[in-house]
């Protein structure tokens, strides 16, 4: 058993978070890597184990300090926010919304202590949080308010690819006016810190930027954001020292990242890097936010209402985003 304790917010009560998580703690693979703490609701746990066919014990616990971390037993900070007789599966509610904010707040508390590792999350649902007056779209603002950082850098990572994003949440019109020479330049460092972060070595941090136009514009013939912004960008980071190329086309440069000829690429907007990741294996795709005092792993796919409470849900996902936060956590925090 690793001694990296990666707290575990339970997500949405309403959705498949306590299902995914119930099932991936019944595989001692996450045990042999790191001592997972569940941050939810106690019963809630009990209810999915039993619609999922799991036989696992349940240890409350205040502190992770108390916590088992065993094969077999789930050790949890069990939060009293719900009225199990008005809680519905599968359905949108305000109760759900803020326990599920309750949840990761507590465990980013956890984090900014230093009593846990790393944060691997579950999903929330938007309309939950909204229903329930919760200021926050989504994790990410979440971890960016309650931590007071700045801008955090999502970055995926499905088998032996990573990818950054340069824009996240506008529109393709919004993003592409983002792409500017100073953006561009900006992350590029931004990913190179990152992958220091995590622990990826000199020479393997080749940071690849994916073209906007067809085939990169072709020198201005499909347009000049290439020419005049992200090209550019590119330059002005790779005159600083960074290992950078592009813009690469984008229908060639996840393959070629994916085969090992980059270190990561920067996605230019929100869609052109996760259709890639999830064409690549939709249930391994898992993100991570830097940026961050402490690493957060997540998983990518929501909270799923349509099948929550059939035991039917798959936990791949899920055990992979543990397991890429024990992975990465212990070297996390040797990089300022």
């Amino acid at each position: 058993m690793s001694n990296q304790i990666i707290a575990i917010p339970m997500g949405d009560p309403a959705g498949i978070g306590p299902e995914i998580t119930v099932k991936a703690l019944a595989i001692e693979e996450i045990y042999d890597v790191c001592s997972p703490l569940v941050v939810g609701h106690a019963e809630i746990l009990k209810d999915a184990m039993a619609f999922s066919k799991v036989d696992l014990k349940i240890n409350k616990i205040n502190k992770p300090a108390e916590g088992k971390y065993e094969f077999g037993t789930i050790d949890v900070i069990s939060f009293d926010n719900l009225d199990l007789n008005q809680l519905q599966l599968g359905v949108v509610q305000a109760q759900a919304g803020q326990a599920s904010f309750d949840y990761i707040e507590h465990a980013i508390k956890l984090a900014m202590n230093g009593e846990v590792s790393a944060l691997a999350t579950t999903p929330v649902n938007k309309e939950s949080l909204q229903a329930a007056g919760v200021p926050f779209i989504g994790h990410t603002e979440m971890l960016e308010r309650l931590t007071e950082s700045n801008d955090p850098l999502t970055m995926f990572e499905v088998r032996t690819m990573r990818i950054f994003f340069l824009t996240r949440h506008v529109s393709l019109k919004e993003a592409i006016g983002q792409m500017t020479k100073a953006r561009v330049e900006e992350y590029i460092e931004r990913c190179d810190h990152a992958l220091r972060k995590l622990g990826v070595e000199d020479g393997k941090r080749r940071i690849a930027v994916a073209g906007l136009n067809p085939h990169s514009g072709e020198n201005g013939m499909f347009g000049r954001e290439e020419v005049d912004e992200i090209g550019p960008g590119i330059q002005a980071a790779v005159d600083k020292g960074f290992d950078a190329v592009g813009p690469v086309p984008a229908d060639s440069v996840f393959h070629h990242a994916l085969n090992g000829k980059y270190g990561a690429v920067l996605s230019l907007y929100h869609d052109q890097g996760h259709i890639a990741a999830k064409m690549t294996d939709f249930e391994r795709t898992i993100s991570i936010t830097n940026g961050l005092p402490f690493l957060r792993t997540s998983v990518d796919h929501g909270t799923a209402l349509d099948i929550a409470g059939q035991g039917i849900a798959s936990s791949v996902s899920m055990e992979e985003c543990i397991k890429l936060a024990a992975k990465y956590s212990e070297s996390f925090y040797q990089i300022s």
